[in-house]
C-alpha cells in the first residue's frame, strides 16, 4: 500500500493531465499517463470516501446517538 499523501498524488495526478494536454505527447506515453492518471484518480477518491467516513462518525458521536445532518459538499459553498 502506497504511503503517498493525498495531497502528493493530488499533485501528481495534476501534472499527469498537465502532460497529456500537452501536443506532443505521443500516443503510447499518453496511454501510460492516462492509466497514471486513473490510477492516481482512484487512490484519492478512496481517501476522501475515507475521510468522509470518518467525519460522519465523528458527527455521529458528536451529536449523541442522533444522525448527523450532511449534505454533499459544492465548489459554490467554499
Amino acid at each position: 500500500m502506497s504511503t503517498e499523501t493525498f495531497e502528493d498524488a493530488l499533485t501528481h495526478l495534476e501534472d499527469v493531465v498537465k502532460r497529456l494536454e500537452d501536443d506532443s505527447v505521443g500516443l503510447e506515453e499518453a496511454l501510460k499517463l492516462f492509466e497514471k492518471g486513473v490510477k492516481l484518480s482512484r487512490r484519492c477518491r478512496s481517501q476522501l470516501t475515507e475521510v468522509e467516513s470518518r467525519v460522519e462518525q465523528l458527527l455521529a458521536e458528536a451529536a449523541d446517538g442522533e444522525k448527523p445532518a450532511t449534505r454533499p459538499f459544492t465548489t459554490e459553498e467554499a
